[in-house]
């Protein structure tokens, strides 16, 4: 396979290697960074002033007089929310930081009449105008729920930090002020107004500044937020849609993960050619790609050079979640990034498949005594269901979803039942039972997307939680015993994280070290799920294809660990309605119409 893709020379490897970490930038943002936590410092605690650090802070940006308090404080807090735009080269917080330094050189010469402080703010500033190319980052793209959680989040910080203001002059307090005097006065002072809390001198002036300079830059940047330019978010146009399942016709067999590439919450970049994209989608400053470059291998060079382009040009950091062992010899070679064994996908050759034999007993055991008790299931494509059937199982996979946020990105679809995706299977369970609830007598849900022609990956796993258990077992084997009147020779299913290093901790002779890896993995799956996929997996005899992580340097793991948590919905930022609240706007409109006509009946005689 390598050698069917065109080497490239090293210039042109490191050209789009991607953006390695610029010195200017990183040293810029750590000086922005310790000018803020000296303003703050400077701004809060009046002891500070008179400490060994104060000949350092008395001549940074901002002015530590009683009277310019606020002033310290505003400028420390926006100078520590740009340090982290400043290392990575953004543009918007270069301006910012371009206005904010003369800002702080007025105010010391303003205030204190310190010509040593203009010359420090001068010395700041000249290095960010000498390498403005270097702070060339486009904005990141985001929504405007950020506003609302900048308001929660800036509001608890100031509140908190106003305590800490409130509390720092017990030597001026007039009295002996309650706690929930303190917080009121807080509360009042980031609104401007005056609170039950009195000082002696001009301390009063002090807090009061301060906290209003709290409060006022909460409003400026939830204000900021709000109403500036929207950045479109990750999201498949229909036309890059249909150039996609172009390429997934002619190209579709070579990556079991290449439909999930049809999600259209992720973006799309293309080679020069048209023969060959990328998709990813941008969480937390992380250019998440997955699986292996759709297309042409050898036009892979391509999509991949316009993939690390537009990471440049935001200043993200790219990674590649899932790719195959093939994809991973391309990306590492074209760009110099490095790869690491991340698990192994579990594909079962249909051909060699068959419940016969004792490495099959406890499956063959369990899907006899689950067809015993009444179970009978149903095999078929998308394309050939009704629509009232199809919206049932749509709704049905929906409601038995055991989180609020759908998981998944790099092996899941995040749809079921699109007009667009009639080649995708369905295999459903079914039991008539005396009393049916909701969905009828339908029972459990496994929906596979195509691999190719010939093949089939696992996208859902769906069950009533009334259901027998055994559901997945049972609708596994129904799918690979109907998969050759589909056509399909090979089904991909769960990926199993570190099967490796689990199936070699667990063998006699494994030493201390990988035994203590397995025991920490086990842990974890309490939460994660990575012992017992792997288990469910094994017991179908696949064989094992590895799967591997791409990434530029081993300090960016975590935060590409921490994105791709996030990007498979195991963890949530966000603030997303509750659930209730969410089902009465959305499931019982959408499905009503779907309740079998018999549990009508049943629910108006039992009314």
């Amino acid at each position: 396979m390598s050698g069917g893709v065109p080497r490239r020379s090293s210039r042109v490897r490191q050209l789009i290697r991607g953006p390695r970490p610029e010195s200017v930038p990183r040293l810029v943002g750590r000086a922005c960074a310790l000018v803020g936590l000296l303003d703050v410092a400077a701004g809060v605690f009046p002891r500070f002033r008179h400490s060994r650090m104060h000949t350092i802070a008395e001549v940074l940006p901002g002015a530590f007089g009683p009277f310019a308090a606020a002033l310290s404080l505003s400028a420390g807090v926006l100078l520590l929310l740009l340090a982290h735009g400043l290392k990575r080269g953004k543009r918007r917080a270069w301006r910012a930081a371009v206005v904010l330094l003369p800002a702080g050189a007025v105010a010391q010469f303003t205030y204190r009449h310190s010509v040593v402080g203009v010359l420090i703010s001068l010395a700041l500033l000249i290095p960010l105008l000498v390498h403005r190319d270097q702070f060339a980052a486009l904005p990141d793209p985001r929504s405007r729920w950020r506003a609302l959680a900048n308001f929660f989040l800036m509001g608890a910080g100031s509140l908190m930090l106003g305590m800490v203001i409130v509390s720092a002059h017990p030597g001026r307090l007039i009295g002996d002020p309650s706690l929930a005097d303190r917080i009121t006065h807080v509360l009042y002072g980031l609104f401007g107004f005056e609170g039950p809390v009195a000082y002696q001198g001009n301390t009063s002036w002090t807090v009061a500044f301060s906290l209003g300079a709290l409060g006022w830059i909460t409003a400026v940047t939830t204000v900021y937020l709000a109403f500036r330019p929207e950045h479109p978010a990750a999201r498949l146009t229909e036309e890059d849609e249909a150039r996609l399942r172009t390429l997934l016709d002619r190209h579709g067999a070579r990556d079991s993960l290449g439909h999930f590439a049809l999600r259209r919450d992720k973006a799309v970049v293309f080679s020069p050619s048209g023969k060959a994209a990328v998709t990813y989608r941008v969480v937390s400053g992380v250019m998440l790609a997955s699986g292996d470059p759709i297309g042409d291998v050898e036009a892979w060079p391509g999509a991949i050079e316009r993939f690390m382009d537009e990471a440049k040009a935001h200043s993200w950091t790219p990674a590649v979640m899932g790719c195959s062992e093939t994809g991973g010899e391309v990306w590492t070679r074209e760009t110099g990034l490095d790869a690491l064994e991340l698990g192994d996908e579990a594909v079962v050759d249909v051909a060699d498949f068959s419940l016969t034999g004792r490495a099959m007993r406890n499956v063959r055991q369990m899907v006899k005594r689950i067809e015993r008790a009444g179970y009978e299931t149903r095999v078929r494509r998308v394309r050939d269901l009704g629509d009232a059937e199809l919206e049932r199982i749509r709704c049905a996979a929906e409601d038995w979803r055991g989180t609020d946020t759908e998981r998944g990105f790099s092996m899941a679809l995040g749809r079921v039942g699109d007009p667009a995706d009639g080649d995708c299977l369905i295999a459903t369970a079914h039991k008539a039972d005396p009393e049916p609830g909701e969905y009828g007598d339908l029972k459990a849900i496994l929906h596979f997307v195509p691999w190719g022609t010939d093949g089939a990956s696992l996208d859902l796993m769906r069950r009533d939680r009334s259901a027998d258990p055994g559901m997945n077992e049972l609708l596994i084997v129904a799918a690979l015993q109907a998969a050759p009147k589909f056509g399909i020779a090979r089904v991909s299913l769960n990926f199993a994280m570190f099967r490796s290093a689990l199936a070699r901790g667990e063998k006699i002779g494994a030493g201390p070290v990988l035994r203590a890896w397995r025991g920490l993995l086990v842990f974890l799956s309490r939460w994660f799920q990575i012992e017992s996929l792997y288990k469910f997996n094994a017991k179908f005899q696949p064989r094992w294809e590895p799967r591997f992580v791409v990434y530029r340097a081993s300090a960016d793991l975590p935060r590409i660990g921490f994105a791709a948590m996030q990007a498979e919905g195991f963890v949530n930022l966000a603030l997303p309605l509750p659930r209730f609240l969410r089902r009465r706007t959305t499931a019982p409109r959408a499905c009503a119409h779907v309740v079998p006509d018999r549990v009508r009946e049943r629910d108006m005689r039992a009314a």
